[in-house]
């Protein structure tokens, strides 16, 4: 089964079960990869299902942070709660070791020297941990090893 038909079968045991948090973020998911699907005029592959999923997963985290800063913890715990359900199809994330592990390996192939490299080994690294490790963190990990 395709990501999308997980993604559809889902949205109606939700529907049926009445979980609204579930419900609510899969509506929001099927909205964004309708309107990613209308942009590139054709049908979404896995990869940029997850590409849409990561984005999304992203923006609610920077909501979360914001909700805090702005003392709403329960629209916090609510997008927390949407970003499990996110969480659900994706690859299984990868751990800070195993991606400084994989970081290491690209830095010795692509020969990076220092933090001028950055751009070359996060474009390989990005490319090889698509869908399984954040943006944020691989960046974060890679300018330690650098540095």
């Amino acid at each position: 089964m395709g990501l999308l038909d997980r993604i559809e079968q889902d949205f109606k045991t939700a529907l049926k079960g009445k979980d609204t948090i579930t419900l609510s973020c899969l509506r929001m998911l099927k909205s964004s990869l309708k309107n990613k699907q209308v942009e590139l005029g054709r049908a979404l592959k896995d990869d940029e299902i997850q590409s849409v999923i990561v984005s999304m997963i992203k923006k609610g985290k920077d909501a979360i942070q914001e909700f805090k800063n702005g003392g709403r913890e329960d629209l916090a715990a609510k997008e927390d709660e949407e970003i499990k359900v996110l969480y659900r199809y994706l690859p299984e994330q990868l751990s800070s070791d195993e991606i400084e592990a994989i970081l290491k390996e690209i830095i010795e192939e692509v020969s990076a020297k220092g933090p001028r490299d950055m751009g070359k080994v996060m474009k390989v690294a990005m490319s090889r941990m698509a869908g399984r490790a954040q943006g944020r963190e691989v960046s974060e990990i890679a300018k330690k090893l650098l540095s």
